[in-house]
């Protein structure tokens, strides 16, 4: 069947659905289809565009990855200025902002509209004849900068608007921004390429809009809040602020869910104490809220005074930094053995709280703002909570500061301290006997895929440790039915069932037991393949790195971890407590390397959701077909087997051009071995495509 030509009208169609599918997903948060059904859209006008350059239209979808470099940004006068807001840090300033309107308007009682106060970066859009035609920055309120490269590459900025609905000309004035989520992510994406990180999202919502190559902006995570209009021609506007607001949410731009309209002084106040409860849970940075009169005839009739206008106010949160001390750094251990560094600050008040300590994050980032004993340095309260060190003040350093150096040893049980090549973190080798980690390794040990002792959950676990009864995974096994009956919601028959499901989980198997360990990097199909290699603990316990290294798929990396935790005594200590408590397993002659099965010498990465088989039962027929289980797709991977909803492993399994199967060819590669007869490669059908 011959394959129906692309047409104009199918390229304009294509543009209007992209461009709700954006709206859906950056504006309202919920999003109608799967990214791989936006690719395809996306692909489909792009290729369309290719083969038609002359249909491509200004607001097309395909047109914000951005632009050239420019060499320096054109200044743009605004039609209407962009002025600053009076602000207030009291009641009081409150208090006299809505007596000076009362009288001002003759009116014993004023409507506000109230919004917070983003922290990001002011922008007017400009749009004719509901097209995208300009952005720029505030600048001095009056003049600002052409930046409309960049505010193009921003999802959330409508590059058309509903021709019925937009005046013939239309400034919509709101803040560039970054979400707290979107920020974490990025900072997380520019300390694994060993980039400078942001100090917060404004700065790097600021930086990120004023880059002269506009291909920069769009591989940033920005958004866009719309908060206002300047000029307004071929229409009457709304005759109310929250009128406006809401107008604008329906030309589908994002708008503060947060606004509210009250009434006085006593409306405006109980607001801020709301948004300041609500301030750590929003998705985005505020420093205060704004108070708007709500109808536009009474802010025309208030007018302005000097910078900013009479008719509205930003009522400040508390800083939300300050300069402090740090007094000492300590470490505390987390529950996985991370050691993270912690400074002792003299009290601070910040945030509308006293902070004495500080996140230090790892040794890194201290080396990086070199943080010593004794500096003074500015505090800050990363999302409202947790605080932080923004930067020393070097020039008021003392020349007694010294400086920090991370322990060679734990400082909760006395384990040794390693860092991994390539990780900033520096980890506890303790897991076992560490207290720190006591409550993960011992949920860990117990778990279903583990040791499987049934009911042996967290509340469980919380009581056992609080009240030392259990240490190790060890001290489980001397726990008898009246010690589990003393526990809080425990009656003498669940005490009674607990019990016997310990007993039975003496017996076990050897790759059971190694995965229960809880070895860092070491998950079920690496305890697996370990127990096959080596058929006995022992000959595990004394492998060195070189043995290790031949266990397939076994790393450098998770062989120096294996090395390095049953070089730990402590480890070796609980193991043979294990033994004396009457765990036990079988053991035997290492498996052949050449053992007989279908799918034998093949490893197989899962990923989505089949629709007969549950993913252990997948795990189980491989195993037993003599495949082996992996956890990510690498050129050593011979079957990526991809059900409904994939994620990520099925992308690189096309990359790499590994062969894709779905439930059914997998069973066929199962029950007779694999090879190219059982079906094409997704990946190489794609490729060929």
């Amino acid at each position: 069947m011959e394959r129906a030509r692309p047409s104009r009208s199918r390229a304009e169609a294509l543009r209007k659905e992209i461009a709700h599918h954006n709206y859906r997903y950056h504006v309202l948060d919920a999003p109608e289809i799967t990214d791989t059904e936006y690719d395809a859209l996306f692909r489909e006008l792009e290729a369309i565009e290719q083969a038609h350059p002359d249909w491509i239209t200004p607001d097309s979808p395909t047109q914000r990855v951005g632009a050239a470099p420019l060499t320096e940004y054109a200044a743009v006068t605004h039609r209407v200025p962009m002025l600053s807001l009076a602000n207030a840090f009291s009641e009081a300033d409150v208090e006299g902002f809505d007596r000076r309107v009362r009288e001002a308007v003759d009116a014993e009682r004023i409507e506000y509209c109230c919004e917070p106060k983003f922290d990001g970066l002011a922008v007017t859009l400009a749009y004719e004849h509901g097209r995208l035609v300009q952005g720029a920055t505030r600048g001095d309120g009056y003049t600002g900068e052409d930046v409309t490269a960049n505010v193009r590459t921003i999802r959330a900025i409508p590059l058309s608007l509903d021709s019925k609905h937009a005046p013939r000309l239309l400034e919509v004035r709101g803040e560039v921004l970054m979400l707290r989520r979107s920020f974490a992510l990025l900072n997380e994406r520019q300390s694994a390429r060993g980039e400078r990180t942001f100090v917060n999202a404004r700065n790097a919502a600021a930086g990120s809009l004023r880059q002269l190559d506009s291909r920069l902006t769009a591989a940033r995570p920005l958004t866009f809040y719309a908060y206002g209009i300047g000029a307004f021609e071929g229409s009457e506007p709304p005759a109310k602020h929250s009128e406006l607001l809401e107008f604008l949410r329906e030309l589908c731009f994002r708008v503060a869910a947060q606004r509210r309209v009250v009434y006085g002084v006593d409306g405006l106040l109980a607001y801020y104490d709301e948004l300041g409860a609500l301030r750590a849970e929003l998705p985005f940075d505020i420093d205060g809220v704004v108070y708007k009169v709500n109808s536009l005839r009474q802010q025309a009739a208030l007018g302005f005074v000097s910078r900013a206008p009479r008719f509205a106010l930003a009522h400040k949160f508390p800083a939300e930094e300050a300069v402090t001390t740090v007094t000492g750094i300590e470490v505390q251990v987390g529950r996985t053995g991370a050691l993270t560094p912690v400074a002792r600050l003299q009290p601070v008040f910040v945030g509308g709280v006293t902070v004495t300590n500080a996140t230090l994050h790892n040794e890194d980032e201290i080396r990086r703002k070199d943080v010593r004993i004794g500096d003074s340095v500015i505090v800050r309260r990363a999302g409202d909570v947790i605080p932080e060190v923004v930067r020393v003040l070097a020039e008021r350093r003392p020349a007694d500061a010294r400086i920090f150096h991370m322990p060679k040893h734990c400082p909760v049980c006395g384990s040794d301290v390693y860092r991994e090549p390539e990780e900033a973190v520096s980890r506890c080798a303790g897991g076992l006997v560490c207290a720190a980690q006591r409550k993960q390794a011992l949920l860990h040990f117990a778990s279903r895929r583990a040791i499987d002792i049934d009911g042996f959950g967290e509340k469980i676990v919380d009581q056992l440790v609080e009240l030392a009864m259990v240490h190790t995974p060890a001290d489980i096994y001397r726990l008898s039915v009246e010690q589990l009956a003393s526990l809080e919601r425990m009656g003498e028959k669940s005490a009674a069932n607990l019990h016997a499901a310990i007993e039975r989980s003496r017996r076990t198997t050897l790759s059971r037991l190694i995965y229960a360990l809880g070895i860092r990097h070491v998950g079920e199909a690496t305890a697996r393949d370990l127990a096959d290699h080596f058929g006995s603990l022992d000959a595990i316990v004394h492998a060195d790195a070189q043995s290790l290294l031949q266990v397939c798929e076994v790393g450098a990396v998770i062989a120096a971890s294996i090395e390095r935790f049953f070089a730990e005594p402590h480890n070796r200590e609980v193991i043979d407590a294990l033994r004396a408590a009457g765990v036990t397993w079988p053991e035997g002659a290492a498996k052949a390397a050449d053992s007989i099965g279908p799918a034998s010498g093949k490893t197989f990465v899962l990923t989505g959701t089949l629709p007969n088989l549950s993913r252990d039962e997948v795990r189980d027929r491989i195993q037993a077909a003599g495949g082996k289980v992996s956890g990510s797709v690498s050129k050593k991977t011979d079957y990526v087997v991809a059900g409904a909803d994939p994620g990520s492993k099925l992308a690189k399994a096309q990359e790499l051009g590994v062969t894709v199967l779905d439930e059914k060819q997998l069973l066929q590669v199962l029950e007779i071995g694999g090879d190219s007869s059982h079906g094409e490669s997704t990946a190489r059908k794609d490729r060929r495509d």
